[in-house]
């Protein structure tokens, strides 16, 4: 009798393109960790721990009594606000310019498809990279094409760029001169330029800049599209409040696409995001505590013998410590120290676990990673979201994230049980 599993089903071919989902390779070296005396220190998703805030909260729960189907372009509140904040990025926009999202992944993962790119096109997407740009390419039926310089492709048939500042592991930041020359190429040749900007408000050694500056979009949103998301400058990720804005025919066709789909932003949480986006203050305590934990996490990262690189932005500390990627899970593992994955460009993996300071300070030290991907090279990325994470990525690199790191209340040790629990079911839902 012929097997009828999804795979073998014919005309269901989407599913065949996609990479194996690297959580699966990882889960072992998570059961090992978990076997340590002291606990885990899970850094696999990079999820925040901190407490949305109050005033989110609030404005969350005030609009809870919200029994009709919400507007996929969003409440006229929260259009206003996306303007305001879009705008002051420098290069003014209109409501026609800017559209929620479910989460930023979900434009990372649908655009090539909502755009309704042609099968068989190119996507570039960067050469170190968060696996879904690669998985949103293949879903529409498109081939991603891993660059580090996207002026250096044959434009013949490429439908799509993304680029990614600051990065998503590395934590490289892209000057406004490489961000123009990459502007300038997709407007000569006609090609929509995405950039991935959630981690812009995280700049440490040096200020991140959107391709909606002036510097790099010469006051023109012509052919650019900037997308964001509130899940870790905000505390929101358990909410899916993300948005793109920029070029008014790109936007137009995600909410023509968007309002057949139904991916609609539930009312209530748009109600949030508007009080997100108009306050400042608690985007600055974020930074703080954020930095805090970068300091902390640094010192004991160099101290184990770690070399760090780029990570001059975001939430990852990108260090290797002259082993494969997965060599430095394996020896992690047994400590305690658990890494997460998630396929991408090159085929290998990223590790990613969460930390916080009383586990972190006591039995496990050195290097923590995040979600990403890597080819069987020497790094390890570390990301510093909140929990202290430790990821691999293609070439090998790992990321540490500090999303829980420094915490030490019980609101992170709740936290950091759910992250046992959860184990290897974990996936990152993603901006």
């Amino acid at each position: 009798m012929p097997s009828t599993a999804p795979s073998a089903r014919p005309g269901w071919a989407a599913r065949s393109r996609l990479p194996a989902f690297p959580w699966d390779r990882l889960a072992p070296y998570g059961e090992q960790a978990r076997a340590h005396p002291g606990g885990i220190v899970d850094l696999s998703i990079g999820t925040p721990v901190d407490s949305t805030p109050r005033l989110v909260a609030d404005a969350l729960s005030a609009a809870s009594d919200n029994p009709g189907y919400p507007l996929t372009i969003g409440t006229p509140a929260l259009r206003e606000a996306l303007v305001a904040w879009v705008s002051g990025l420098g290069t003014p926009v209109t409501a026609a310019q800017v559209v929620p999202s479910i989460g930023s992944k979900e434009t990372v993962s649908l655009l090539p498809s909502l755009l309704g790119l042609t099968p068989g096109s190119q996507v570039l997407i960067p050469a170190l990279a968060y696996p879904t740009y690669d998985v949103g390419a293949r879903l529409a039926g498109c081939v991603p094409v891993p660059t580090d310089d996207p002026t250096s492709c044959d434009p013949a048939d490429v439908s799509l760029v993304w680029v990614n500042s600051p990065s998503n592991p590395t934590g490289e930041v892209l000057s406004a001169e490489r961000l123009r020359a990459v502007v300038a190429w997709g407007r000569e040749h006609g090609v929509l330029i995405a950039s991935d900007e959630c981690y812009l408000e995280l700049g440490w050694d040096v200020e991140p800049v959107s391709v909606l500056h002036p510097s790099v979009s010469a006051g023109s949103t012509q052919g650019l599209l900037a997308v964001h998301s509130l899940s870790k400058r905000s505390n929101l990720a358990g909410y899916r409040a993300g948005f793109a804005a920029g070029d008014a025919d790109a936007i137009a066709a995600l909410v023509e696409a968007r309002k057949h789909i139904g991916l609609l932003e539930p009312g209530p949480v748009q109600a949030a995001m508007v009080a997100a986006l108009g306050d400042r203050a608690h985007v600055d305590e974020q930074r703080e505590r954020y930095a805090a934990r970068r300091a902390l996490l640094l010192s004991a990262v160099r101290g184990a013998g770690f070399e760090v690189s780029h990570s001059q932005a975001g939430l990852y500390l990108w260090c290797t410590r002259g082993e494969a990627c997965w060599d430095t899970v394996a020896a992690l593992a047994p400590s305690g120290r658990f890494a997460g994955a998630a396929q991408g460009n090159g085929g290998a993996v990223a590790v990613g676990h969460f930390a916080h300071l009383h586990s972190f300070g006591a039995h496990h030290h050195g290097a923590l990673c995040d979600r990403h991907v890597a080819a069987e090279h020497h790094h390890l990325p570390l990301q510093i979201d909140g929990t202290g994470a430790v990821g691999l990525h293609h070439h090998g690199l790992a990321a540490v994230s500090l999303l829980g790191v420094g915490r030490c209340d019980g609101q992170a040790q709740r936290s950091h049980s759910r992250g046992q629990a959860a184990g290897k079911d974990q996936e990152r839902g993603e901006e």
